[in-house]
């Protein structure tokens, strides 16, 4: 029953079986930290713990995932789902749709994502006339972030005069009228945003001591992954939470608290000991990842900070080569470099794209290694861009569906009312508003009863009709999601509102684009849904598949997308690991950002994204840095990085540093640009260019390849008509790979059962889904 146990080292194994009181596990980059929160949660419950009992909080719904499926394989699967264990934000939405009502929000809230937030949030600054030059959306709502994950409320805030006389400072001294209106704004539309889930959790939890009580007994077991990226908010309603029994597991690692401009604290795991002070310190220092060579860099460069917690990393994996640190005369000469680099691992390594990583400090360096990486023909994929959910079809689309659960959600009933296009004008839309607030009711509401309203608004009466066709229409979707699948209902609202009619008449690569995009998310609810209805404790509502959206991070929507190189900001790459890591732009006021250098504070943050970028490498780590880069239009002179600096020699291997010797500043321009001249001869391909998608050769099918199915289906990309039988691996845009187990239904609406790698088992409608056949 224990032999879980034997698998691990002597301090994950105390980690593991300590389990009562408060403990704080220091775990090292590589040391095994998952292994060691799945296998405690495991041990708690052949204890005796009732799974429902232990709370498991993490910070990406993928770790979550994958959790809670190594624990099934431990104590099974009916133990393992009746666990709380989620992110921080759909663990406490989780308990918000309970306990809201005390709040006088209704229990199937709207949560708000960035762009609703931006989206009601300049609305606000029209109807106040404010300046929006000055009074800029992300700018007041990341003042507004702040101010709700620091629990300082609107009340608060005008209790507080110093934080009235710094926003007038700031030339914004209406900051805390703006704040009330959003707050009640986003109340009137049964709608919270990101922050209020923490704020709000905060709130009922103080306010209603039976509440606390009710989920302090719930909760007797509590575990947080990534403590050393809690901000204030979270580290409250944990402490609230553990008060009771304080069996409080904390996992994390100081050096790699990377996410302060986020409203991380770093000084959360690093005063754990005084707010606990019993607690048990367990450091794990061994790192099963990376070599000899890298974990010692490492080491060296993290060892420079004053501020944290005591261990030393160390491995007994093998020692591994020197790492190579290339100078390069400009950012297109780094570019080069690592792309002839790739090649070279590929050929004497063995090693696959989606094995290889580029990381750098900010988006904007990617430009010239996209361009590098497509003349060598090398697929990649560039995580942090937009995300499926964010695009526009997809949006309008889920507009619709919040409609049906929350008609009271106003901006969602703003964006569609007149898309696909109603003939209702924005002059209509700002008299619905401003009747709305003044009637005090919703524009919902005030719409089911427009033809009594309408004269008095200077409403005329082909636009009422208009106005009140589209609310019955809503009503219409809402009585039909009574009986029907969530997925029947979605596709009804996708014909009916005319997003499949719009889409489909505009026959450009980016309009069929789009198209594809509304069937894949019909494909995603019906496979939602599937899953849902197969699981114990289930939610195959619509409710539950848009808070599954709302939830979901950019991370945690990026699928493997065929063998692909990945490139991503090192604030992305937390959390995975490649056996070859390419650190890209190790200069001065790039890598440390010059941003950051005001205080010790903000250089040691940087220096743990630096160690937090190194330590993502298993075998093969390089380093980057350019003589001259091109910012703002202009070429300009670069230092290497100070943090190339703090490494021992005996760790690196320098390469090129014959090549471009710092300029002098008085010939600066003309020796730059010269130099730059020579460079033209890639003008005439930037068209081209521009029409290269960054996808892998297509992968054909086996020549002579018997078919013995019952369905054929067009492979995507290629366009070959290949056929597809069980047994045959094959890859999905969202679900990423996996194998056919079976086909099922008639020949006009065949559906294959797909075992996928990391989704699990789907259904898709090979009507819809995006299939490309792999073997």
């Amino acid at each position: 029953m224990m032999k879980y146990l034997d698998e691990l080292n002597e301090p994950q194994r105390e980690a593991v079986i300590t389990t009562e009181g408060p403990l704080m596990v220091i775990a090292g980059a590589g040391s095994g930290k998952t292994r060691v929160l799945t296998y405690r949660i495991a041990h708690l419950i052949n204890k005796g713990v009732d799974p429902f009992n232990i709370l498991a909080l993490t910070f990406t719904n993928k770790a979550a995932r994958e959790m809670k499926e190594r624990i099934s394989k431990v104590v099974g699967d009916q133990e393992a789902k009746n666990l709380w264990m989620g992110t921080f934000h759909s663990i406490f939405a989780r308990i918000l749709r309970v306990e809201a009502p005390l709040l006088g929000y209704p229990s199937d809230f709207t949560i708000y994502d960035t762009q609703d937030a931006q989206s009601v949030m300049k609305k606000v600054i029209e109807e106040m006339n404010l300046d929006k030059d000055i009074y800029k959306v992300k700018q007041v709502l990341g003042r507004i972030s702040q101010f709700k994950n620091n629990l300082i409320t609107v009340r608060a805030y005008q209790n507080t005069p110093e934080l009235i006389e710094a926003d007038a400072a700031a030339m914004r001294p209406r900051m805390g009228e703006l704040y009330r209106a959003y707050v009640e704004k986003c109340f009137k539309s049964g709608a919270m945003d990101f922050d209020d889930l923490l704020l709000r959790t905060n709130e009922v939890l103080t306010r209603f001591p039976e509440v606390l009580h009710k989920y302090q007994e719930r909760f007797k077991y509590i575990l947080v992954d990534e403590y050393q990226d809690t901000n204030h908010s979270q580290y409250l309603i944990v402490k609230a939470l553990a008060s009771r029994y304080e069996n409080l597991c904390v996992v994390g690692d100081d050096a790699q608290s990377i996410y302060a401009f986020r409203g991380a604290n770093i000084r959360n795991i690093l005063s754990f000991q005084q707010d606990y002070p019993d607690a048990k310190a367990i450091s794990l220092e061994q790192n099963y990842r990376s070599t000899k060579t890298i974990v010692g860099a490492a080491n060296v460069i993290i060892s420079h900070n004053k501020e944290q917690l005591d261990k030393t990393v160390w491995t007994a994996n093998e020692q591994g080569t020197t790492i190579p640190v290339y100078r390069a005369l400009t950012d297109a000469d780094e570019a080069r470099y690592v792309a002839s680099q790739i090649f070279e691992l590929q050929m004497n390594e063995q090693l696959k794209n989606s094995e290889i990583a580029i990381l750098y400090r900010t988006n904007a360096q990617s430009r010239a290694i996209e361009e590098a990486l497509r003349k060598r023909g090398i697929p990649y994929r560039v995580y942090g861009g937009m995300s499926f959910y964010q695009r526009k079809e997809i949006k309008d689309f889920i507009a619709y569906l919040r409609l049906l659960i929350n008609q009271n959600d106003e901006e969602a009933l703003l964006r569609v009312i007149n898309y696909p296009a109603r003939g209702i004008g924005q002059t209509t839309l700002n008299k619905l508003v401003v009747a709305s607030n003044q009637m005090d009711k919703s524009i919902f509401n005030l719409l089911e009863e427009i033809p009594q309203y309408a004269g008095k608004l200077g409403i005329n009466g082909p636009t009422s009709a208009k106005l009140y066709d589209f609310i019955m229409m809503i009503k219409s979707f809402q009585v039909m999601l009574q009986n029907h699948d969530v997925y029947e209902v979605s596709m009804h609202v996708a014909k009916t509102t005319g997003l499949i009619k719009v889409l489909k008449e505009d026959d450009t690569p980016e309009g069929i684009s789009r198209l594809e995009n509304l069937q894949e998310i019909l494909n995603s609810i019906q496979g939602y849904v599937d899953e849902q209805k197969q699981l114990d404790e289930g939610d195959p509502s619509l409710s539950g598949f848009l808070e599954n959206v709302a939830l979901s991070t950019d991370a945690d929507n990026e699928d493997d997308d065929g063998d692909k190189v990945s490139m991503m900001t090192v604030h992305l790459a937390k959390g995975l690991e490649f056996p070859a890591v390419f650190i890209v732009g190790m200069e001065e006021n790039l890598f440390p950002s010059m941003m950051n250098l005001n205080t010790r504070q903000e250089l040691e943050e940087e220096r743990r994204l630096f160690y937090v970028a190194l330590t993502r490498a298993e075998k093969f780590a390089q380093l980057t840095y350019s003589v001259s880069r091109f910012r703002w239009g202009k070429i300009v002179d670069s230092e290497p990085s100070r943090f190339l600096e703090e490494i021992d020699d005996k760790y690196l291997d320098w390469k090129n540093l014959n090549v471009g010797m710092p300029l002098n500043r008085s010939g600066l321009d003309a020796n730059l640009f010269d130099d730059f001249s020579q460079v033209p001869r890639f003008e005439p391909k930037k068209k081209v260019e521009k029409k290269t998608l960054s996808r892998p050769e297509p992968v054909k099918p086996k020549p002579g390849l018997k078919p013995i199915g019952e369905a054929k289906i067009t492979n995507q990309n290629n366009g070959e008509h290949v056929n597809l039988v069980a047994g045959k691996t094959v890859v999905h845009d969202r679900f990423g790979k996996g194998k056919v187990v079976g086909l099922e239904g008639d020949p006009n609406n065949i559906k294959a059962i797909i075992q996928f790698e990391t989704a699990g088992e789907k259904k898709l409608l090979l009507n819809f889904a995006k299939l490309r056949v792999l073997d």
